[in-house]
């Protein structure tokens, strides 16, 4: 006995959405090499210590680069999950919202990594 799934109309949407998270991470990961580099932080060290941060503002926006890199990292599993559940009833609202965060997610990277708390909402 087999079951036929039938996607709905639009959904290739979902699909194309879901897939510009993967840019999302592409350019934070770019941030991260590109700051971990600027404050000399070598591998496999996670982030800089707090006296390092203190002392360097380079190593202060590694963590910031590395933390929002992170807190997108949290997320995706819900994200991802929210989309493709969604998609099946609703594919452009899911596609949208999905869009929508991504950016967000651009936006939020932005101001994380002025080094500013009151600039990261």
């Amino acid at each position: 006995m087999s079951t036929a799934i039938t996607l709905p109309e639009g959904f290739t949407y979902v699909g194309a959405a879901l897939v510009s998270t993967c840019w999302v991470l592409v350019y934070q990961v770019a941030q991260v090499s590109r700051h971990r580099k600027r404050a000399g932080i070598a591998y496999p060290q996670l982030y800089a210590e707090k006296a390092e941060a203190q002392a360097s503002k380079d190593a202060h926006l590694f963590n910031c680069a590395q933390r929002a890199h992170h807190n997108t990292l949290e997320n995706l599993p819900v994200v991802y999950l929210t989309t493709l559940v969604a998609g099946v009833k609703y594919p452009i609202f899911a596609a949208s919202a999905c869009a929508i965060w991504s950016l967000s997610r651009i936006a939020y990277t932005r101001g994380y990594l002025t080094g500013d708390p009151k600039k990261v909402r």
